[in-house]
C-alpha cells in the first residue's frame, strides 16, 4: 500500500539540486522516514545500498576503522552485494544515531565524494546530537525532520484527492465548500483526530476499518516510546521525569489555562526539576513546544517568554491513545469530551501549522484573561489565528489582539464554512493545512 508523503517532493528537489549535500532525515519512530527514502530511492535510482545499524552487528565497526569515503565505499559495496555508482546509487544510512563515526563520515562525502547520492536517517538524532562527544558535521549536510502524516496526507491516503483541490480551492477564494461536501470533510477530519497520522495506523485502517485494529498500533507505538526514554538516558530518576512528563500533556491540555503547569506532574513539581525532561521529549520529536510572545512584533522569537509555553504531542492518535479516549466518542463528539475537546483541537491545529513550516506562537494580556491561541508569519505579516473546536464562534479575545494590534486580517479556525467577514478568514478545521507562508 503506497501511502503519498510531501517529502517526496523535497527529495526530488534535493537530488536535483547542485549544491546537494548528504540529507539528514530526522523525525519520531514510526513516523515513516525509512519507508519515504526506500520509496523515493526506488523510484529515482538504478538500486539503493541501505544498511541498518539497528540490524546489523558488524556495520558500526567498519566506521571505527576509517570513515574517508575512498575506504567506505569498496567496504559498502561489498557489504550490501551492489555495485555502488556515483549518481546512481542511493546510499542510505538508517538509524544513524547509533553510530557516531558514521554521522561524521557524512562530511567526508560532502567534501570529498559529493557527486555520490547519500541520505541518512535517525529515530532519535537530535536526542543524540545533545549528547557531548557527539561530532555533528555542521553545514555539511541538508536536513529535513518528517512527522506523522497530517490533515492533506491523510485525505489523500482517504482517496479524496478532489476534496483536497476543492478545498484549496475555496480557501484561495473565501468561497464556502458545499454542504455536504463540507459535511463529509468534517467527518473525515473528526477520524483523523481518532487515527492520527501514524503512517502504519493509516495503513491498518485503510485496510480493516477497524478502529480497535488502529488503537493496538497505537498503543504498540507508545510503548516504543516509553521503551526509548528507558534506552537513550542514563539516570533511571530521569527516565522517570521523562515518562512522567510525556504521560501528563493529555492531562494539561483537559485544563481550561492550557498553559504548561509542573504542578500537573507531580504536586510541588518545579522547572528546574523537569526542564531536562522536557528538552529530551522536544528532541526526540515526541512533543511540540509554543512559547507566549511577550509582545507582538517581529521578530518573535526577540519576544518569547521562555518561562510560558504550552505542549502538544506530535500525533493526534497518539493523545487520544494515551487519554484512552474511544474512536466512538470523537466520531460524535460526545458531551462527555467537553472538557478536552478545545485542547484536542488547539493541539491538532498547533501541529497542522508545524507541518507547514510554521514556528508560532501564542498571544496573551496582561491579566491573563484573554488569549490568541497563535500567532503566525503570513506574506510578511503576523496574523493571529483563533481556534473553535464547534461552530460557536465568540471572539472577545480576539476582538482584543485586533483592537490592541490592527492585524491585516485575522483567521478563526472552527467547524464553520469557509467565508471572509469583518476582517475574519474563516478556516474550517479540516483545512488547516491549507495556511501557508507562500512568500
Amino acid at each position: 500500500m503506497y501511502l503519498y508523503r510531501k517529502v517526496s517532493a523535497y527529495l526530488e528537489h534535493w537530488k536535483a539540486d547542485k549544491y546537494r549535500k548528504p540529507l539528514i532525515i530526522q523525525g519520531a519512530r514510526q513516523v515513516g522516514k525509512t519507508y519515504a527514502v526506500l520509496e523515493f530511492g526506488k523510484m529515482n535510482y538504478d538500486n539503493v545500498a541501505y544498511f541498518n545499524f539497528q540490524t546489523s552487528t558488524t556495520l558500526a565497526a567498519t566506521f571505527e576503522e576509517n570513515i574517508s569515503p575512498s575506504y567506505l565505499l569498496p567496504l559498502l559495496s561489498h557489504i550490501s552485494g551492489l555495485t555502488i555508482t556515483k549518481g546512481k546509487t542511493l546510499i542510505v544510512f538508517d538509524e544513524i544515531q547509533l553510530c557516531e563515526r558514521a554521522v561524521t563520515s557524512l562530511k567526508y562525502f560532502c567534501e570529498e565524494a559529493p557527486e555520490y547520492h547519500v541520505i541518512a536517517a535517525g529515530s532519535l538524532l537530535g536526542v543524540a546530537v545533545n549528547r557531548e562527544k557527539f561530532a555533528f558535521p555542521v553545514g555539511k549536510v541538508d536536513r529535513y525532520t518528517m512527522y506523522p502524516m497530517d490533515m492533506e496526507e491523510f485525505l489523500l491516503a482517504m482517496g479524496e484527492e478532489d476534496l483536497v483541490k476543492q478545498i484549496y480551492d475555496c480557501y484561495r477564494k473565501n468561497a464556502p465548500m458545499p454542504a455536504a461536501l463540507h459535511e463529509a470533510a468534517l467527518k473525515l477530519y473528526r477520524r483523523y483526530l481518532a487515527i492520527g497520522g501514524m503512517p502504519e495506523a493509516v495503513a491498518r485502517f485503510l485496510d480493516t476499518e477497524d478502529f480497535t485494529q488502529v488503537r493496538h498500533v497505537l498503543e504498540t507505538v507508545q510503548m516504543d516510546y516509553l521503551d526509548d526514554m528507558s534506552k537513550y538516558q542514563e539516570s533511571s530518576n530521569e527516565i522517570k521525569k521523562t515518562r512522567l512528563t510525556y504521560g501528563t500533556v493529555a492531562v494539561q491540555l483537559s485544563k481550561k489555562n492550557t498553559r504548561f503547569q509542573y504542578k500537573i506532574i507531580k504536586t510541588g513539581a518545579r522547572a528546574a526539576e523537569y526542564e531536562n525532561a522536557i528538552e529530551w521529549l522536544a528532541s526526540a520529536n515526541l512533543i511540540f513546544r509554543i512559547w507566549r510572545a511577550g509582545q507582538v512584533l517581529k521578530p518573535l522569537e526577540n519576544y518569547k517568554d521562555i518561562d510560558d509555553f504550552k505542549i502538544y504531542l506530535s500525533d493526534m492518535g497518539l493523545l487520544c491513545a494515551q487519554k484512552d479516549i474511544r474512536a466512538e466518542d470523537i466520531l460524535f463528539m460526545e458531551e462527555e469530551l467537553t472538557d478536552f475537546k478545545g485542547g484536542m483541537t488547539e493541539n491538532y491545529v498547533g501541529i497542522q501549522l508545524i507541518r507547514s513550516g510554521f514556528r508560532p506562537y501564542f498571544w496573551r494580556n496582561e491579566k491573563g484573561t484573554q488569549e490568541v491561541d497563535f500567532i503566525v508569519p503570513l506574506q510578511g505579516r503576523l496574523i493571529p489565528v483563533e481556534v473553535k473546536s464547534g461552530s460557536h464562534v465568540g471572539a472577545t479575545s480576539l476582538r482584543e489582539y485586533v483592537k490592541r494590534y490592527a492585524p491585516a486580517y485575522s483567521i478563526r479556525v472552527s467547524e464553520k464554512n469557509f467565508g471572509f467577514e469583518n476582517n475574519v478568514k474563516s478556516v474550517p478545521l479540516y483545512a488547516v493545512f491549507c495556511i501557508k507562508d507562500t512568500n
